[in-house]
């Protein structure tokens, strides 16, 4: 069963964290580049950049103007721990929330699109709560933005997706196993 989503959303840490070959050309698919150990090289990013615009995926820049703007990416994600406010209405603004309060910070900074976490039960030690589909359902019925599920997301739980309310969905840690989710999902 494939799951039928209007919106994909991949977390990658660096360039090389995603083969764009395994994808197939797709205007529903964005990549978000969240990079907050290293620096990359601007050069690699302008290039991924391109090779992402020739696929019809958009680019989007994790808390970082600068970086946006020198790549000519398609927007910036703002994290959850991220408060500013951005004036310039020209820059395509994403989010993502852990709670109803950061759901309405994130409305009130102008995104369009905000990732709420954790669907799924996650491998992360200090991260033991999960919404589960219910939860998820209740609480993003409640506001009219487009709320997206990230979290837990796995190639075995990937058909319960279809019981989500929302347009899209986010992967982050299934995108390093490529090529298996990217093949199932694209």
């Amino acid at each position: 069963m494939f799951i039928i989503k209007s919106n994909y959303y991949l977390y990658i840490e660096n360039t090389r964290n995603l083969d764009l070959n395994y994808i197939k050309n797709n205007k529903k698919i964005s990549i978000i580049y969240r990079n907050n150990n290293i620096q990359e090289n601007k050069e690699e990013l302008n290039i991924f950049r391109k090779k992402c615009h020739i696929k019809g995926f958009k680019l989007y820049i994790s808390n970082n103007v600068r970086l946006l703007k020198n790549c000519k990416a398609d927007g910036l994600y703002l994290s959850s721990f991220n408060k500013k406010t951005y004036l310039d209405k020209r820059i395509n603004l994403i989010g993502s929330a852990h709670s109803f309060k950061e759901i309405n910070e994130k409305i009130k900074q102008g995104c369009k699109t905000i990732f709420l976490s954790r669907l799924f039960k996650t491998s992360y030690e200090d991260k033991k709560e999960h919404l589960d589909i219910v939860k998820f359902n209740l609480l993003t019925s409640k506001f009219r933005a487009n709320i997206v599920p990230l979290g837990g997301i796995r190639s075995s739980n990937l058909n319960k997706l279809n019981l989500v309310n929302g347009n899209g969905l986010a992967l982050f840690s299934e995108v390093k196993k490529k090529p298996v989710i990217t093949n199932r999902l694209f």
